[in-house]
């Protein structure tokens, strides 16, 4: 059915991001570009700060409702938190019972809220959207089985659950669906629910925000040493001492280079292990773990790099994700080494903007040390990622994607 693209639709967001949000996938795609296309938001969220009240507040020209969150990480205070999260979202009823003209309630990765936006939908005769950015009910229970995640029997129990309200209300009941990849998508559709209910949405960056750096030459003149840089969580689950094992590899045929791990990990034993991982393969002499930077201090490490590499463990889990780190490479001009998961061996034969090799520490050593012989290489493969990105994964394109489908579901899903 066509519909007028001129259109505008108001939407009740309500999400697991705290506030003001920080993914660039809520942030930058609707804080920004949906809402500078004349739509309007309004947003529930909870505090990222501490306080003992909600409010009400403006931010990118939105309206948000800002929950009540406690102080502290114990798991006492993370159950009142997510209690306070949840009583916040039920105030949905009496926000669309001021203010009925919503078009449609949207529910990021929240599935008790999820459940209570459902029937908040009904009794308004509003859209209900669900958007699942990561299978969160599988990872619950893959990280049981891993032996990777505490109170394992809550946390099964929390999986079953979670995967019932998903696969049996939410996404079969909602008007719409949002996803991460194809993928994720793929899966989704084994469970029954059709893939035309499905829209996927792969991770991209803002080229209004991102810089770009080329690739850098300057080792080749000075003497400097090459870097080798990985950018993203050092969470054990995600088996970074894989990295440390292939940078082994690399200083057996080019002293000359050093590994930069940048970012971090909530439990400071995970980056401790890497640590004394270096130690126990004597190779934490060329290895510099930085913890958490802020964006613009990660980025400076990234400008510095010869070769990026995005290694992502296989599993069910992680394979129908779309990895943000990856496109961050590319948009910053940098020739990356990734191995064989689905979005990435998509994205690396689409761009011509790295090699992509099996998941084997051989393979990628020898990834890694090609484009570090081949300076003149990897600078044609960060331009290649450059251009492909400002074609294929920027916001404006994305917005573009979001907007036309909320805009058919607009025009052709009656409340």
């Amino acid at each position: 059915m066509d519909f007028p693209l001129n259109d505008c639709f108001k939407l009740l967001f309500i999400a697991p991001d705290k506030f003001p949000p920080y993914r660039v996938d809520v942030r930058v795609l609707f804080g920004r570009e949906i809402v500078s296309r004349g739509h309007t938001i309004d947003w529930l969220l909870q505090s990222e700060v501490p306080c003992d009240r909600g409010y009400e507040t403006k931010w990118s020209g939105c309206r948000v409702f800002v929950g009540r969150r406690d102080s502290g990480t114990s798991i006492i205070r993370r159950v009142k938190n997510h209690l306070y999260s949840v009583r916040h979202d039920i105030k949905m009823f009496s926000i669309l019972l001021k203010n009925p003209k919503y078009d449609f309630i949207l529910v990021r990765d929240k599935f008790v809220s999820g459940l209570i936006a459902f029937f908040a939908s009904r009794v308004f005769k509003k859209r209900f959207i669900f958007w699942l950015s990561f299978p969160i009910p599988e990872d619950y229970l893959f990280q049981v089985a891993e032996g990777t995640i505490k109170y394992p029997f809550v946390n099964l129990i929390r999986g079953y659950i979670l995967s019932t309200l998903l696969y049996k209300i939410l996404l079969p009941f909602s008007d719409h669906n949002f996803v991460q990849t194809e993928k994720m998508r793929d899966n989704i559709a084994l469970k029954g629910i059709p893939r035309e209910k499905m829209t996927a949405v792969p991770m991209a960056v803002s080229l209004k925000d991102i810089p770009f750096f080329g690739y850098n030459e300057g080792w080749r003149s000075d003497g400097k040493e090459k870097s080798v840089v990985y950018l993203g969580t050092l969470m054990r689950l995600r088996k970074i001492d894989f990295i440390l094992r292939t940078f082994e590899k690399v200083l057996i045929k080019d002293r000359k280079v050093r590994l930069y791990l940048i970012g971090g990990s909530e439990d400071a034993s995970d980056e401790e292990f890497l640590r004394q991982e270096a130690k126990r393969l004597r190779i934490d002499h060329a290895v510099t773990i930085t913890g958490f930077l802020r964006q613009k201090e990660a980025w400076e490490y990234v400008k510095d790099a010869d070769v990026c590499v995005s290694p992502i463990y296989p599993s069910p889990i992680l394979n129908c994700g779309s990895p943000t780190k990856l496109i961050e490479y590319m948009a910053m001009g940098k020739a990356v080494v990734a191995n064989d998961h689905p979005e990435q061996r998509l994205v690396i034969s689409e761009s011509k903007a790295g090699i992509c090799v099996p998941y084997e520490e051989d393979s990628f050593a020898e990834g890694i040390l090609y484009l570090l012989k081949n300076p003149d290489v990897a600078k044609q493969m960060g331009m290649r990622g450059r251009e492909y990105i400002e074609k294929k994964r920027n916001y404006e394109q994305t917005a573009e994607l979001v907007e036309k489908k909320l805009l058919q579901l607009l025009a052709s899903t009656p409340c």
